[in-house]
């Protein structure tokens, strides 16, 4: 199955084809006001840890730290992508930070486990939840 999860900045418009418009950003942006953003939801448990996130901003770990970094705390908590996923199972979710940099931020890396963890559960899905029985089949004797 194919998922639509979408990168925006929360300073672009809203448009009507966002469909679920979560802000994933442990803090809020500066002069948005939460009436004029259409949000479903502000979700800050699927955004960076306030210390990965300070030490990234801080230039004291390279980005390539901070992503694996922030792999791991995805990893440690799975049960925070799990709102994600509803959205998503529900239409099109547009992921949205005060990021400047979209693809330099956590939202491509959270669109990734996302994707992973919706893949996950649907290969679990398709598997059986058990063994078939065959005692039905058996003849008395």
């Amino acid at each position: 199955m194919t998922y639509d999860i979408a990168l925006k900045r929360i300073y672009q418009p809203v448009d009507a084809e966002d469909g679920a418009r979560v802000l994933v950003d442990r803090l809020w942006p500066r002069g948005k006001r939460r009436e004029g953003l259409a949000l479903t939801d502000w979700y800050r448990d699927a955004s960076p840890s306030p210390t990965l996130r300070r030490q990234f901003h801080r230039q004291e770990i390279s980005a390539e730290v901070f992503a694996a970094r922030y792999r791991g705390e995805l990893r440690d908590a799975p049960e925070c992508l799990v709102p994600l996923m509803r959205h998503v199972r529900q239409g099109r979710l547009t992921l949205l930070s005060a990021a400047r940099d979209l693809e330099g931020s956590h939202l491509p890396l959270l669109r990734q486990a996302l994707l992973q963890a919706l893949h996950d559960e649907d290969v679990t899905d398709r598997e059986p939840a058990s063994s078939p029985c065959y005692l039905g089949s058996l003849k008395d004797t």
